[in-house]
């Protein structure tokens, strides 16, 4: 009885020092969309592109690779390479310069006059690839979102 009582004390001791380890923070793929387009005096778009981070721990972002399409026109690819530790469900922007399609810029310079009464409907999707705060390597992350970009009032050429 007496070993089967040390056993059983030397089972819950165990226990309850591995329940002392460190807490593990919930990771969550990275929400991504466009937080302002500016067009170039070339005709290439300059994409600021804000990632959001949805991790209940800091997240070291590397780089991304995904496309981008506006209506329903032939998507073109997002790449960039960079460093940008984000906390915590907190974002941060990247800029991007993208070559558009005719058919992409059509479609921005019909809503150009409308004012912010003019919008357009646009999708990117792609992975990011990020190391957790808790982890030793990074890994790919995928993401997808649409949203909208409509002219900003006052500022020629921006659309947000």
């Amino acid at each position: 009885m007496k070993r089967l009582l040390q056993g059983f004390l030397l089972v819950l001791l165990a226990a309850g020092l591995i329940a002392c380890g460190p807490a593990k923070k919930s990771v969550y793929p990275p929400t991504l969309s466009i937080q302002q387009l500016s067009v170039l005096p070339g005709g290439q778009w300059q994409l600021t592109m804000r990632i959001q981070n949805n991790s209940y721990g800091e997240m070291d972002f590397k780089s991304l690779d995904g496309q981008l399409q506006i209506t329903d026109s032939v998507p073109i690819r997002l790449h960039a390479v960079f460093k940008l530790d984000i906390p915590a469900l907190a974002g941060d922007v990247i800029q991007l310069d993208v070559l558009p399609t005719a058919a992409m810029t059509q479609a921005l310079q019909t809503i150009a006059g409308k004012g912010s009464g003019g919008r357009l409907a646009y999708r990117v999707g792609g992975s990011a690839s990020a190391k957790p705060e808790q982890e030793d390597k990074p890994r790919d992350f995928d993401f997808n979102g649409n949203d909208w970009i409509s002219p900003v009032p006052g500022i020629a050429n921006t659309y947000r």
